[in-house]
């Protein structure tokens, strides 16, 4: 039994936490056409800064990367100055911020990308579901397949954003290896069918998601650059599950861990769905990695306590209740009741639903 509880401060990585509840990445798309951080912004994470890890929203890395309206970028310098203050409000109100960096792959539309482009993916399969365009929703449109000879600019522009949110202030970065976005597309054998040394085996299917990192890592240092990982998740253009997830993932997670990462974090089972501990074993994917481990999806206060009480994990990150807890980690402290925000609000828009929702009394 680990000697640490929920509420207990320590570090993950190099970063030091206040607490083992960490914020998971939430698209709000609140950003300006251009991806561009609007003020609002930087009350919103200001408000959430008592999580012991804020993981950002997801970040585009490049205009290619953009796959909906109103996402943030940390490609420009004016994306850099727009984070800045954000970064700045957080370490203010003692927190710890991380920023994810986003790909987003075959999950995108003509209208998102530069000159009405295709979006690019590993292999060119058009994903179902739909995206979140400036005029609605719509089918993503369909990707063309990335040359080999184009993977070196794709790694520079992870390389460019990290140099960019490092130069923003942020305490470290996450590389987003999940939810079907570019990373993972290149990992499944169901959307990766291709016959260079990027597609056919594990080893060549998991190979951009470690050369991604690794580079990152080269900018930042391993101990403060995470990844996460999504073996069973269907979301984001209802893309079918590897063949193996045991096994592929198993192999990239060890493979992550000879980089001496701050952590792997791991979305437990499908997206707004139950914790699948029975179906996936993410002990074993944990001790492949070796190193610190954040879990996510599907806990609440008991889980949670439990999680960090048994050694489960050495963080639990929450989604959707820090939508409407901003003080969440008060909340579970206090066993108080969670505040539900309407879904209506989850995306778009200003600052009702964003920045509206009252704390407890007596903070």
């Amino acid at each position: 039994m680990s000697s640490n509880t929920l509420f207990s401060s320590g570090k993950i990585g190099a970063i030091p936490v206040a607490n083992r509840i960490a914020m998971s990445p939430l698209t709000r798309s609140r950003a300006d056409r251009n991806g561009v951080q609007t003020p609002l912004a930087i009350e919103y994470y200001r408000q959430r800064a008592s999580a012991g890890l804020i993981i950002t929203e997801a970040t585009n890395i490049s205009r290619q990367g953009r796959g909906y309206a109103f996402t943030p970028g940390i490609y420009t310098d004016q994306h850099v100055a727009a984070w800045r203050p954000v970064t700045d409000a957080v370490h203010e109100a003692g927190g710890r911020i991380v920023l994810q960096l986003w790909h987003v792959g075959r999950i995108s539309h003509t209208s998102l990308q530069e000159g009405g482009q295709a979006p690019v993916a590993p292999s060119a399969i058009q994903a179902g579901q739909t995206t979140y365009t400036e005029t609605g929703m719509q089918r993503p449109s369909m990707p063309r397949a990335l040359r080999t000879d184009e993977i070196p600019g794709l790694i520079e522009d992870y390389r460019n954003a990290a140099r960019k949110a490092k130069e923003v202030g942020f305490d470290g970065v996450e590389v987003h290896s999940a939810n079907n976005y570019l990373l993972e597309q290149f990992i499944r054998d169901s959307t990766n069918q291709r016959d260079d040394s990027y597609g056919g085996s594990v080893e060549n299917r998991t190979r951009l998601t470690f050369e991604v990192t690794r580079a990152v890592a080269d900018i930042w240092g391993a101990d403060r650059v995470g990844v996460r990982l999504s073996p069973l998740t269907l979301s984001a253009g209802d893309t079918p599950l590897d063949s193996d997830p045991a096994g592929t993932y198993g192999y990239l997670a060890e493979r992550l861990g000879t980089l001496g990462l701050a952590y792997l974090h791991c979305i437990e089972g499908q997206t707004r769905g139950e914790n699948a501990k029975d179906a996936f074993d993410f002990q074993a994917l944990r001790r492949a990695f070796g190193g610190q481990y954040i879990a996510n999806n599907g806990y609440d206060r008991d889980k949670a306590i439990a999680a960090i009480a048994e050694g489960h994990a050495d963080m639990i990150a929450f989604g959707r209740p820090f939508i409407g807890n901003p003080d969440l980690p008060e909340r579970l402290r206090r066993n108080a009741p969670l505040v539900e925000a309407p879904h209506e609000v989850y995306y778009g828009g200003g600052s009702k639903g964003y920045t509206d929702f009252p704390m407890l009394g007596g903070l």
